[in-house]
């Protein structure tokens, strides 16, 4: 299974709640809401190179599977976690640095979709992107 390509955002579902959990303002998360995220990803083995672009920031990644780096969230919150490959799911499992609290985040192909959840405080939500 591979997730190389670009992903643009299709759809949210319970991303709002999910943000109001994480304590992301009311303004902020109306912003995010239509935030135009781009994902483009490049996998070679174990290795990832994500380029995250949005009508905020753009930003890029170098992650090895099952290596702990640190990674800031739009909003600020700063995270420190690994990415893991369980079968064809990408696991991202991550601690805020300001509460210790676990973030889970996966990312899965289904059809011609990425899906990305997120899992933080019995709140789970995802977004829904297409090949872009």
């Amino acid at each position: 299974m591979t997730f190389n390509g670009t992903w643009k955002v299709d759809r949210n579902d319970n991303y709002d709640k999910f943000m109001e959990k994480m304590g992301v303002n009311l303004v902020k998360r109306k912003l995010a809401a239509h935030d135009n995220l781009k994902i483009t990803i490049e996998q070679t083995g174990d290795k990832f190179h994500v380029k995250e672009s949005s009508s905020f920031r753009t930003i890029e990644i170098d992650f090895t599977l099952g290596v702990t780096f640190d990674y800031s969230l739009a909003d600020g919150t700063e995270l420190t976690g690994a990415w893991t490959m369980e079968g064809d799911v990408l696991k991202g499992d991550f601690a805020r640095k300001d509460n210790g609290k676990q973030l889970i985040t996966t990312r899965i192909i289904q059809g011609d979709e990425l899906i990305q959840n997120y899992s933080y405080e019995g709140v789970d939500a995802k977004r829904i992107f297409k090949r872009g």
